[in-house]
């Protein structure tokens, strides 16, 4: 059953169910004035009747007690004397009086349980009503006087004929002041309460006139068709009314429901029909009743014949925003939706909320088709426009609208499933193309507008996620055949890997659909060349192909932030579906972008294109095993020498160190590539040493600050020692002993000393005794002073290079 509202007031109600983020609809919040303050406004209201006269003050006592309306209690003896004031022909009361009046007597019916006072109060009041003319009366007074009407009627202790009368002329002011009660927020939800308390009244038979004047005002000029919070407002004042309804212990309520149900025709503005069948359909869902099924049913069809119409006419809409009727339409769909609880599926319905999530909720391409295309001086207006709609009604429902979209996804048939899933789907590229250059064309200048729409896109991701989670659970099911699952899976990953630079947060949801759809992809070769294939090409990710006019912007792959969170998202995944991935196609897409990306300043993003490096090398379930092989040898040659002409500048060692292990391990023993790969990193190290002083022995001692990027490509060729095949092993030894004997004596004992204890721990047992006796020999070798400090032990002064000359011959001979 759907809750009563906990205020006396239901305009109070209505606003609060209203979701904004700040005060500027209208809203006005009751404040509190002092006991004494209320006092003394009633002894000058009464002092204003006895003395025939009313004055300024006694205008600004009206407002003290109006302003305490939350706290504030009107007596019978207290209404008795606003009816004196009123009925007096000697005083002469100004116009803004007459909405106070009317606002204290609101309070005085709400708030009592039981007063005789109501059929006089009737009385007085309709002359008050019928006797001021038609300029007389301004927007307040009518939302006042509806509202007052409205609450008398509802009074128990009313008279039928009293209620009647209230009624007839209630429906009257509808239909006089509909141009002036919508103007405002707060006006309308008076204006709407005072209607709803007439259709919760026991007068059954005004109940249908006065439903089919309330919902005739959205069709009339200046009714509150452009307002969605008014719409709401209608939305909740109908389910109000039905829980009224629902909540009689007469027999007559299910005819009061048909009754209610039948005003709600296709001959009613669209706006009014949609929230009106919301609200019956939110108060029949809450009341957990089965006996009104049928009364849904039809609720149900009335929002689904406005979204057929709607699809059926805006096939081939652009939205852009040029449409502002069709786009509150749209809104509205979306919001009674949300709000209605459970609603059966029906296509239109969820076709209905895919454009709504993507062009009213997210309207991202809206956005950048007016930052790209408006001039510079034209984008504050853009700025102020996404902050409205951050704030707005239909965003902050966003969670709201995309759980509906997912509740009529899961009941859709395969054709009602495809088509929201393709919308969906190339919503996100568009996405991806259109940020990309927005982020190119506002760095610097368009800081600002960049920031407000990332706040949109980051709950576009979500929203996607959501989705695609659903997608899994209906579409990689049993029931669903092979191609279709490999082809929906291919396309969430596309998907998210376009939106990834909006994923701020770690999403439980986010990894679960990963999960979900990589075990389909990584299974079969034609989904994995799928997704590799819709990887961005190389000319693409080098050159920016935006608008010509911002042709004239640099571009900077390497400082492309969506391009580079796209391109990690591809080397993330990659690297689990390498084993089904045919050379070929590694060759031709992943390797470039590889090679390029390994170049990139961000360390982090450099490490993805070594792990990519290392899954191919480690891969090896290709039925063309020489094909793959051949490859893994040539890219080796390359990724040496891009890799180590980035170090230490560019190149994050880490990656480098885990591709050149890879390599080492799955190579075949003894490739040529392995003794590149080994001559490469002493060729390195040798340049990086050569390049610091030798006399600077601390610094030797410890291979700190400069020395750092040489001690670690000379670890991992101390590694590297454990690591290769036997063929490779002597090179590897003849190498690294002739590169430690040429280093100063400080650095070279740091060294003998590490790889002293890495063989003495080693248990490997088929090269240890090797490795035991070349380390005996490079010992002996290391203790000559006869190499580089004491060529006069030779015989004659040596220049250096017969000093190297000499060393080189030495080691050569002990090993």
């Amino acid at each position: 059953m759907a809750k009563q509202p906990q205020s006396f007031f239901l305009e109070e109600w209505l606003r609060s169910t209203i979701v904004i983020g700040s005060n500027k609809n209208g809203l006005v919040h009751s404040s509190s004035s002092s006991a004494q303050a209320i006092i003394q406004a009633w002894a000058d209201l009464r002092d204003s009747f006895q003395h025939q006269s009313f004055h300024a003050h006694h205008l600004q006592a009206l407002r003290t007690l109006v302003s305490s309306q939350a706290n504030l209690y009107v007596a019978d003896p207290q209404a008795k004397l606003i009816f004196s004031i009123l009925s007096s022909q000697s005083l002469s009361l100004p116009q803004e009086s007459y909405p106070l009046f009317l606002r204290l007597l609101y309070i005085w019916v709400r708030k009592a349980r039981q007063t005789s006072l109501v059929d006089s109060a009737i009385e007085i009041l309709l002359p008050l009503f019928s006797q001021q003319s038609h300029a007389e009366k301004n927007s307040r007074f009518f939302s006042e006087g509806i509202l007052l009407l409205g609450a008398l009627s509802f009074q128990p202790s009313a008279s039928e004929k009293s209620k009647r009368l209230c009624l007839e002329l209630l429906c009257k002011l509808l239909e006089e002041g509909c141009r002036f009660i919508f103007l405002s927020d707060e006006l309308a939800s008076s204006a709407l309460a005072g209607a709803g308390y007439a259709l919760s009244s026991s007068v059954s038979t005004c109940f249908r006139r006065t439903l089919d004047i309330l919902l005739s005002i959205w069709g009339q000029e200046g009714g509150p068709s452009g307002s969605i919070s008014q719409g709401l407002m209608l939305l909740h004042l109908i389910e109000w009314v039905m829980s009224n309804i629902l909540n009689l212990r007469s027999l007559d309520k299910i005819d009061l429901v048909k009754e209610l149900l039948e005003s709600v025709n296709p001959t009613h503005c669209s706006f009014a029909v949609v929230m009106a069948a919301a609200g019956l359909l939110r108060a029949i869902n809450r009341s957990g009743s089965s006996g009104f099924m049928h009364l849904k049913t039809s609720a149900e069809e009335r929002i689904e014949i406005v979204a057929r119409d709607f699809v059926s006419i805006t096939k081939g809409f652009d939205y852009k925003g040029n449409h502002p009727r069709a786009s509150l339409l749209l809104q509205c769909i979306a919001l009674a939706l949300a709000r209605s609880g459970s609603v059966s599926y029906r296509s239109s319905l969820l076709v209905s909320l895919a454009l709504a999530l993507l062009t009213e909720v997210f309207p991202l391409l809206c956005i950048y088709n007016k930052v790209l295309e408006f001039p510079e001086e034209n984008w504050t207006a853009v700025l102020d426009e996404m902050k409205t709609h951050l704030s707005s009604v239909i965003f902050k429902e966003a969670g709201a609208i995309t759980g509906a979209f997912c509740n009529q996804y899961a009941s859709a048939d395969e054709c009602g499933r495809s088509t929201v899933e393709n919308l969906i789907w190339d919503y996100c590229q568009e996405v991806y193309l259109w940020h990309r250059q927005a982020k190119v064309a506002l760095v610097g200048s368009g800081d600002k507008l960049i920031r407000e729409t990332e706040k949109i896109a980051e709950s576009a991701f979500l929203m996607v996620v959501v989705f695609a989670l659903g997608v899994t659970k209906h579409r990689l099911d049993t029931r669903t055949n092979l191609e279709t699952q490999l082809e929906v899976s291919v396309r969430i990953l596309v998907s998210f890997s376009c939106m990834e630079y909006f994923r701020r947060m770690r999403l439980p949801e986010y990894m679960d659909t990963i999960r979900a759809v990589i075990v389909s992809v990584q299974e079969h070769e034609s989904a994995c060349v799928a997704f590799v294939e819709s990887i961005p090409s190389y000319n693409d990710l080098i050159n920016h192909n935006g608008p010509s006019h911002l042709q004239k912007v640099k571009y900077m792959w390497s400082s492309d932030e969506v391009q580079t969170a796209r391109i990690i998202f591809y080397m993330r995944v990659v690297p689990t579906c390498v084993d089904r991935l045919p050379a070929s196609v590694f060759k031709k897409v992943v390797a470039p972008i590889m090679f390029l990306y390994t170049g990139h300043p961000n360390g982090k993003v450099a490490r993805y294109s070594h792990s990519v490096f290392v899954a191919f090398i480690s891969s090896g379930k290709d039925p063309t095993q020489d094909e793959r092989v051949l490859l893994k040898e040539q890219l080796v040659f390359y990724y040496l020498q891009r890799s180590l002409e980035g170090y230490p500048g560019i190149t994050p060692f880490e990656g480098m160190a885990s591709g050149v292990a890879a390599l080492v391990r799955h190579l075949p023993a003894g490739s040529p590539a392995i003794f590149y790969c080994i001559h490469s990193l002493v060729e390195k190290a040798t340049s990086l040493s050569s390049s610091i002083s030798s006399h600077d022995s601390d610094l030797w001692k410890n291979w700190e600050g400069e020395l750092e990027p040489c001690k670690k490509v000379l670890d991992l060729l101390l590694r590297l020692l454990a690591l290769v095949d036997i063929q490779v092993l002597p090179s590897l030894m003849k190498l690294l002993a002739q590169l430690i004997v040429q280093l100063p004596v400080s650095g070279r004992d740091m060294l003998l000393n590490q790889l002293y204890q890495q063989i003495a721990e080693s248990d490997d047992v088929i090269r240890k005794p090797a490795l035991v006796s070349w380390l005996q020999s490079l010992l002996y070798l290391s203790s000559q002073d006869t190499d580089k400090r004491k060529p006069e032990l030779i015989g004659e002064t040596a220049s250096p290079e017969t000093v190297g000359s000499i060393s080189l011959n030495r080691i050569n001979a002990r090993l």
